[in-house]
């Protein structure tokens, strides 16, 4: 999605003309449809829509879980169509950390271990992986808690290990799925605050999924969808982003009347 301008940086995520066709009891349900986005590097990005939207859909196409009908993604350079599933792997591996809604950890596993299962399944060496574990854990807060199971770990604390497990591979791109959806609006701010820091001290590149208002104002530049179909984009008054674009509204051409449409200085 280009304005004609170049600042010689590539996007992170480049979508073009993406569907996402399920085929269900006979009936086509277009999960994703026809949806063209450019999601550039060093920013919090933020998916929004309505449960069913299919923000959802198009974060698994992004992350490769899933499978386009139509269209492509480039993600970190890479074509992803071009990519055997061992390469795909490989990425989410390597330069791709997750943060979920239900924070993922494994419930007999301490603080710690749960922070290192990437490393051991990329075969980092122990010293390696404690010393990257114990770096992760320090960097959200939560030295103290090393030994302790989720379980014994407030909603806010299992969320913070989750980042922490993200941060430990030293990813290039953290995809967020409703990172705040369990947490009370004063938690789920801290864990905003988090992730932002992840932009501007580590160079994290942040997407988040989400239908929350926080993550909305907090966002640099925010997707709408609604049934499958990108409804708008909102930049931040003061962003400019490396195509051109600036706090500007761009809208599908039935999108004043299919959704209201709130005025860009909602988000500041």
């Amino acid at each position: 999605m280009s304005n004609g301008f170049s600042s010689g940086i590539e996007p992170i995520i480049s979508i073009q003309n993406l569907h996402r066709i399920y085929h269900l009891e006979g009936e086509d349900i277009h999960a994703v449809n026809n949806i063209t986005l450019d999601i550039w590097p060093g920013y919090v990005t933020a998916i929004v829509g309505r449960s069913g939207s299919g923000k959802t859909t198009l974060l698994n196409l992004i992350a490769g879980l899933d499978d386009p009908t139509e269209g492509e993604i480039h993600i970190l350079g890479r074509r992803l169509s071009s990519l055997s599933e061992p390469e795909r792997l490989k990425m989410r591996l390597y330069e791709i950390g997750f943060v979920f809604q239900s924070f993922g950890l494994m419930p007999l596993l301490t603080a710690a271990e749960n922070v290192g299962i990437p490393l051991r399944m990329r075969g980092t060496n122990p010293i390696e992986r404690e010393q990257a574990v114990a770096e992760a854990l320090e960097w959200v807060g939560l030295s103290h808690r090393v030994k302790h199971r989720p379980y014994e770990l407030a909603g806010g604390e299992q969320q913070r290990v989750a980042i922490a497990r993200a941060l430990a591979s030293n990813p290039r791109l953290i995809l967020a799925d409703e990172p705040t959806g369990q947490l009370d609006t004063r938690t789920g701010r801290r864990i905003l605050d988090l992730l932002r820091r992840l932009v501007i001290e580590r160079e994290i590149t942040v997407v988040i999924v989400s239908h929350d208002p926080q993550v909305i104002q907090e966002a640099d530049v925010v997707h709408e969808l609604r049934d499958g179909q990108l409804m708008e984009t909102r930049i931040k008054d003061g962003i400019v982003l490396p195509d051109g674009s600036s706090g500007s509204i761009q809208f599908m051409e039935d999108a004043q009347t299919a959704y209201e449409i709130p005025q860009a200085s909602s988000i500041n």
